[in-house]
């Protein structure tokens, strides 16, 4: 358990690295094009400036629908663990702090899931624009 938990962990550090680096790289292209565009854009810089606002708000909608769901998944599986706690609390797991050290590595791996899960439509954006922004 404690190798998911921190693979998790590790999944999210690393999305959070990438779009650190992504995220400048690609508003410096993108903010040095406008000035250099200036009051007359041409139509690859108007498309570009248009694909800059849809992009973001598709990822975010991505963003949000994937941590509503995995939210969900994860209300499920705690509400599991306290009912099983609930309905039997004469086992040995609930006596010796086992249950208790299951549901708190389950809360651990559920917000390490929901915020990764959010993180992931970013950072495929975000790091998908930094390359392309580099090739030219």
């Amino acid at each position: 358990m404690a190798n998911r938990k921190s693979s998790k962990a590790a999944s999210v550090a690393r999305q959070a690295t990438d779009l650190a680096i992504a995220a400048p790289q690609v508003v410096a292209h993108r903010l040095t094009r406008m000035a250099l565009a200036g009051a007359n854009p041409s139509a690859s810089d108007r498309r570009e400036f248009t694909r800059m606002v849809s992009e973001k708000q598709t990822a975010f909608h991505q963003s949000w629908a994937a941590m509503g769901l995995q939210s969900m998944v994860a209300s499920q599986t705690l509400m599991q663990t306290w009912m099983r706690m609930w309905w039997m609390p004469w086992s040995a797991s609930s006596w010796n702090g086992g249950a208790l050290a299951s549901q708190a590595s389950q809360w651990n791996n559920a917000m390490w899931g929901v915020v990764g899960k959010g993180m992931a439509p970013v950072h495929r954006t975000a790091v998908a624009n930094a390359r392309r922004l580099a090739r030219g």
